[in-house]
């Protein structure tokens, strides 16, 4: 299977993570291993990276990609929010860096039978893991309406997420929603014609919203960043790329949370709460990508990547 996937603000990431060339390092989304090729590069022999995703098609393919380099190097087929249980089973209880890129890569997108576009006609899948339960298919013919729209609006800020909901349930009572076609063909029924002139494509957010919701995506992400802090060695830094609102709201409220955990009234002339920062945010204003990147790459645009440094 043709497996392509350009890694997005690689020279910014690989900055950002400082690399020591004898430390540790996670690649906690390998994706098409861009990032990971790139990271070992920097380390010596004795420097490991290690490398996960919850993406079989992900490994198999870091595997050719990495095959030459010298130092250690441990790929794992698992969800980056497992990283704690990861580590602890590799008897890795400290690491130089973490870099998590919250993209679906461009595989996924590509790769029809996948089900992740709304550009291909394809089973409504969306799943990340194959082994999943959940399929986007369960979701759009089972689900309730007032599920639908909470699931459409929250995670798609979608306007029209009312009335898409409403469409799904209706089309479904004669028709079970088979394909990603199908699909897209209810959201523009759902979406008045001139809302649909000169905006994104319709059925975008829609998609956005029902892959977050079959992978979880938001569900593991608060928790896992408190996590990654506590297992960096001092001086280690976390990069986190980010591709949407909500992410991108999530880690910065995590990142401030780390660098200022006092709970204390305002107005105490000190605090009682005993909570100390851990974390030196090392981006105040997220980095984006530069005008070449996104010429050659539209997928960058609305990246984001934000960095912490243990002290």
């Amino acid at each position: 299977m043709k497996f392509e996937h350009k890694s997005v603000l690689l020279f910014e990431c690989i900055e950002g993570l400082n690399i020591n060339n004898n430390g540790t390092y996670v690649d906690c989304t390998l994706g098409g291993a861009g990032h990971s090729f790139e990271i070992c590069q920097k380390l010596s022999e004795t420097g490991q990276l290690i490398g996960i995703d919850q993406d079989i098609n992900a490994i198999e393919k870091s595997k050719n990609t990495l095959a030459n380099v010298k130092n250690r190097l441990i790929l794992v087929n698992d969800n980056f929010s497992n990283v704690k249980n990861i580590l602890s089973s590799l008897d890795i209880h400290n690491v130089d860096g973490f870099l998590l890129d919250l993209g679906v890569s461009s595989h996924q997108l590509d790769e029809p039978s996948r089900g992740f576009s709304y550009m291909h006609d394809a089973p409504l899948d969306m799943r990340m893991n194959r082994d999943s339960t959940i399929t986007a298919f369960d979701i759009v013919n089972e689900y309730s309406e007032s599920k639908l729209n909470e699931i459409i609006h929250g995670y798609g800020e979608e306007r029209w997420a009312k009335r898409i909901a409403n469409f799904i349930v209706e089309e479904r009572k004669s028709n079970k929603i088979n394909t990603t076609f199908e699909l897209v063909s209810v959201i523009k029924k759902a979406i008045p014609k001139t809302a649909r002139v000169g905006g994104p494509h319709p059925a975008k957010r829609t998609f956005q919203a029902i892959r977050i919701e079959v992978n979880n995506e938001l569900g593991i992400l608060e928790n896992t960043i408190y996590e990654m802090e506590k297992l960096l060695s001092k001086g280690g830094r976390l990069c986190v790329i980010t591709f949407h609102s909500l992410e991108d709201r999530i880690i910065k409220n995590a990142f401030k949370n780390l660098e200022n955990p006092c709970k204390c009234p305002v107005g105490l002339p000190i605090c009682v709460c005993g909570k100390k920062k851990t974390v030196n945010i090392l981006t105040k204003k997220p980095i984006l990508p530069s005008e070449n990147e996104l010429l050659e790459n539209h997928r960058a645009r609305s990246a984001k990547l934000r960095i912490v440094e243990k002290i």
